[in-house]
């Protein structure tokens, strides 16, 4: 039996990713769940508001980090600049928890319903990504389009750290982003000719 919360909280998070693996997400329950991790369906309940959510813990803590990161960048960065520095900060919780990533994007791939959850998930990420951008004074829609194209490289970057590990998170980002303003310079180039 589990001793603290913290432990409890991760062997739900295993026994769900073991489940949902071997059974898909649909067919497994929550006390399925709970029974493998060694606690009462109560105690998922008190981790978890239901079996979807096993998937998206830590949502609070990457948009903290984020956030904080973009709030505590230097002055005098661009947006962009600004996102880098950010999404690299807060790629540290991912790399954290990279044992749970890999089965957990392969769990979210396979099953529509969760598909959908991750894209409002995001949404309110770039959401809070921009409100953070306009409060170091970039303009609105700046910010919007900044926390969005950031986002998408990031989601790119991570999807790239998962395929080759062979290369550290960071670095991933800092060739997404790169690529970024590569593209960024031909679409200038190309509306200047």
């Amino acid at each position: 039996m589990p001793r603290s919360g913290a432990e409890a909280r991760r062997r739900l998070q295993q026994a769900a990713l073991e489940l949902y693996r071997e059974r898909g997400f649909d067919k497994t329950t929550t006390a399925e769940i709970a029974a493998r991790a060694g606690v009462n369906e109560r105690t998922f309940f008190r981790h978890f508001p239901d079996k979807r959510e096993v998937l998206f813990d830590g949502e609070a803590d990457l948009r903290a980090e984020l956030t904080q990161a973009v709030a505590d960048a230097p002055a005098g960065l661009q947006p962009l600049e600004v996102l880098l520095r950010s999404f690299r900060r807060a790629g540290r919780l991912l790399e954290a928890n990279r044992p749970l990533s890999e089965p957990r994007l392969e769990i979210i791939a396979a099953t529509p319903a969760l598909r959908e959850r991750e894209l409002a998930k995001h949404a309110s990420l770039i959401d809070a990504v921009a409100e953070a951008l306009q409060h170091r004074g970039v303009p609105n829609r700046l910010a919007v389009l900044a926390a969005r194209t950031g986002w998408a490289a990031f989601h790119q970057a991570t999807g790239a750290w998962i395929e080759d590990p062979s290369q550290s998170l960071d670095t991933h980002l800092r060739l997404a982003f790169d690529d970024l303003h590569a593209l960024s310079a031909t679409a200038r180039s190309a509306t200047e000719g």
